[in-house]
């Protein structure tokens, strides 16, 4: 997770001395899913399994159809020569801040980070997501089709409610708001909550214990039906919907005096201690994973996540054996901080090795959803040296696209190309896990993608600069 440690002014003027003309705004009318057929390609399903030569990729009504080796192509469908080229279901970005940061410098363009807000558990980050955002392009054009957009903590342990969102070039990203819940432990939940570790875990479980208390005073899990998350195009609301129902005024006198929470924040969790809304929750080292997996015995219906995870394969069994699932950083193999003292390359295959389901997670700052397939592909590498452990190529793949959507709850909606599900699917000129390669074509929803962002029109401008084109100090 970042420290915002920023130069503002420096990088404010960087950026507006490489200012280029502002890209058209989102579509606002639906686009329309081609039908199309992907042939001859290395065709990589995304589900562990390894890539498959001399493949071929269905997709009509914005729907996968098939995908393999002999599969027939139907007739009147548009077909795409994939000779020497790799097909593989776009890269599902778990927790990061897309569509919330634009400038990481300047923060009058971001909407992760709620330091003086009064409220936490509450937040609801589906209501700030920007699809002009120019991450949200740039990731695109690296191939993430999908993303689990996390707020940072910044005045409390909880951080609010993430949604996940699609990166189409549409003006309505977010595809499911109020997805979980994310809450900060460790060395940084102990300083925000106070100063240490005890403090941090007297926080959480009051926070949780008072949750269920004013659901049992109020009984508003039952008001309404409610259901977290109605699906893309469904108005942001705080909490689970239910909190805005109008009897809740006329049961929030039952809230005990002695709360320590808000009437917003009590009954954003109440979805949480139900087990109707995933708890998220950032650790790294070994003790506080097991902390966290001890909550369970406290309040048996929470459907944790563990984010981070860097001693991970320490208590691997631990967590295995609990049926928690974790979202790990590839790259977390020096002990930065004390609580990364165990940190090794090796801690996803050993995770994985120990019967974790484990994918990559934790996109924030320099950690770029688009080098996923990077981090991945190092995986596959630590993996052939001698006395470490690291995951097939299929597993890797597998990590940065069906595991983390498995993880989301959306793995019969996206995450590979097995049919009936989302046609995100990614072309590239090669191997996806070489550095060297890179996206084609990219398609959401069966939709073609424009790949044309930032980046790309600042490469161009400055590679063939044109007589008065450059800002003055070039010139």
């Amino acid at each position: 997770m970042k420290a915002r440690t920023l130069i503002r002014s420096t990088i404010a003027l960087l950026a507006a001395s490489a200012s280029v003309s502002v890209p058209a705004l989102a579509q606002s009318s639906p686009q329309q899913a081609e039908d199309f057929a992907i042939t001859n390609a290395t065709v990589a399903i995304g589900d562990g399994s390894a890539p498959i030569a001399n493949g071929t990729v269905v997709v009509r009504g914005g729907k996968v159809v098939a995908a393999g080796a002999g599969v027939a192509v139907p007739a009147g469908v548009k077909v795409i020569d994939g000779a020497g080229k790799w097909v593989t279901p776009g890269l599902v970005s778990a927790v990061t801040d897309l569509g919330l940061v634009d400038v990481g410098a300047v923060d009058e363009s971001n909407d992760d980070y709620a330091e003086k807000a009064g409220f936490n558990a509450a937040l609801d980050v589906s209501a700030a997501i920007d699809p002009d955002a120019t991450p949200i392009g740039v990731s695109r054009a690296g191939g993430v089709t999908r993303a689990a957009v996390a707020p940072m903590a910044a005045n409390a342990i909880f951080a609010g409610q993430g949604a996940i969102i699609d990166l189409g070039t549409d003006a309505n990203p977010v595809n499911r708001p109020r997805a979980f819940q994310f809450v900060e432990l460790g060395e940084r939940g102990a300083d925000l909550a106070g100063g240490s570790r005890v403090a941090a875990q007297a926080v959480l479980r009051n926070a949780l214990r008072e949750a269920a208390d004013f659901d049992r005073r109020t009984g508003i899990s039952k008001i309404g039906g409610g259901k977290i998350g109605a699906g893309k195009g469904a108005p942001a609301t705080t909490g689970d919907d239910i909190p805005l129902d109008p009897r809740m005024a006329q049961t929030a006198q039952g809230r005990a005096d002695d709360g320590l929470l808000t009437r917003f924040d009590a009954a954003a969790l109440i979805p949480v201690v139900t087990g109707r809304q995933p708890l998220y929750v950032h650790v790294e080292r070994a003790a506080d994973i097991r902390q966290v997996l001890r909550l369970k015995t406290e309040f048996p219906a929470l459907k944790l996540v563990i984010v981070g995870a860097a001693e991970g394969w320490r208590v691997a069994r631990e967590i295995a054996g609990a049926g928690v699932p974790v979202l790990a950083s590839a790259m977390t193999d020096l002990p930065s901080r004390f609580e990364t003292l165990g940190a090794t390359q090796s801690n996803v295959g050993r995770m994985q090795a120990a019967g974790v389901k484990v994918g990559l997670g934790g996109f924030f700052d320099n950690d770029q959803p688009r080098y996923a397939p990077q981090y991945a592909g190092n995986l596959v590498a630590v993996g052939r040296m001698p006395g470490a452990t690291g995951l097939s190529w299929g597993q890797a793949l597998a990590a940065i696209t069906s595991v983390p959507a498995d993880i989301l709850g959306e793995a019969t909606h996206f995450g590979s190309l097995k049919p009936g599900l989302a046609a995100d699917v990614v072309i590239w000129d090669g191997d996806p896990l070489e550095v060297a390669s890179g996206p084609v074509a990219i398609y959401v929803d069966g939709v073609a993608q424009n790949m044309v962002n930032h980046q790309t029109r600042l490469r161009d401008r400055y590679r063939t600069p044109q007589e008065g084109s450059l800002p003055k100090a070039y010139q």
